[in-house]
């Protein structure tokens, strides 16, 4: 199958995420209002597993009383934790989000990315599966070589490869020493999403044309965001354009990351256009965007089920 061509159907039975968690503690008006699991993988692969997707999540915590949290989270919306590395002796990572007027999110992070390992059982990926990576995590020198060496092992057994990059702006200077990272997770990806915002940290760039002409020497297919403005597909076929629906938002953690949960699962439903993809993941970024929380809603999980009961 030639990659990037969305034309051609292919059945996918199970989701690996590979990527950080913290346990996100949300604040509204500098008073805290939920605190809930999360990472930007770990909230798309959530909500897949409440989608009843077949999922489990690569990554690492402390063996302390955050990390149990965060595995009986997972096992409670039906993705395996098989695959989490317990660290004795290591906190899990803490992330404080406070929430302005619009309802978006500054985030304070109490992380040492310096401690993260990634020693223990790793996934066996074969060409049924779907990897979805990005962050900081996928591209971090202390587990590169684990990562890496994980992810080239997925394309070549042929799976389908979702980057989300979510470059933040602290990083930036990080980016000698991974730049390389950052391109070989393109080459390895079948779609490469990201905000304007990320690449305007990562690459200096903020227009569109431009962000697409340095993704595409890597990959074919971009996903680019841009805030309340619309969302831009760019394939070698060209630029598609998908307005951004208006609504009143309560909190913006997570509506990223359920934009890609939304698409994977409209790809694994066996929906081949962009368009339907790109309104499915817009229905569940809106969704998670209209509570405090950072997965998809009860509502939407039984909306889901019903329509496949029929």
């Amino acid at each position: 199958m030639e990659r990037g061509n969305i034309k051609n159907r292919v059945t996918r039975k199970r989701v690996i995420g590979i990527g950080e968690t913290v346990l996100d503690i949300l604040f509204k008006n500098d008073q805290p209002q939920k605190a809930v699991p999360g990472g930007s993988t770990f909230n798309s692969i959530v909500s897949l597993g409440r989608a009843g997707v077949p999922c489990a999540m690569g990554t690492d915590v402390g063996d302390d009383h955050v990390g149990d949290l965060i595995c009986n989270y997972l096992l409670e919306n039906g993705v395996s934790s098989e695959y989490v590395c317990r660290h004795e002796n290591v906190k899990s990572h803490i992330t404080l989000a406070f929430l302005d007027e619009n309802n978006d999110a500054q985030y304070v992070f109490y992380k040492d990315h310096a401690s993260v390992q990634l020693d223990g059982k790793l996934p066996q990926i074969d060409k049924d599966d779907v990897v979805l990576f990005g962050s900081f995590f996928a591209i971090n020198p202390a587990i590169r070589p684990v990562v890496g060496q994980l992810l080239r092992a997925a394309r070549e057994a042929g799976a389908w490869l979702y980057y989300d990059v979510n470059f933040r702006k602290n990083h930036i200077v990080d980016l000698p020493d991974v730049m390389s990272n950052i391109e070989e997770n393109m080459s390895l990806a079948d779609v490469v999403r990201g905000s304007m915002e990320d690449f305007d940290y990562m690459l200096g760039l903020n227009e569109g044309d431009a962000i697409y002409e340095r993704v595409s020497r890597h990959c074919r297919t971009l996903i680019l965001s841009d805030g309340p403005r619309s969302i831009r597909v760019y394939t070698p076929d060209g630029c598609n354009t998908y307005p951004v629906q208006a609504i009143e938002t309560v909190s913006t953690v997570g509506a990223g990351d359920n934009f890609n949960a939304g698409y994977i699962y409209a790809m694994m439903q066996g929906m081949d256009d962009q368009t339907s993809r790109v309104e499915m993941a817009q229905r569940w970024s809106q969704d998670v965007c209209r509570q405090i929380g950072n997965n998809i809603s009860d509502e939407l999980v039984a909306a889901i089920k019903t329509t496949h009961s029929r």
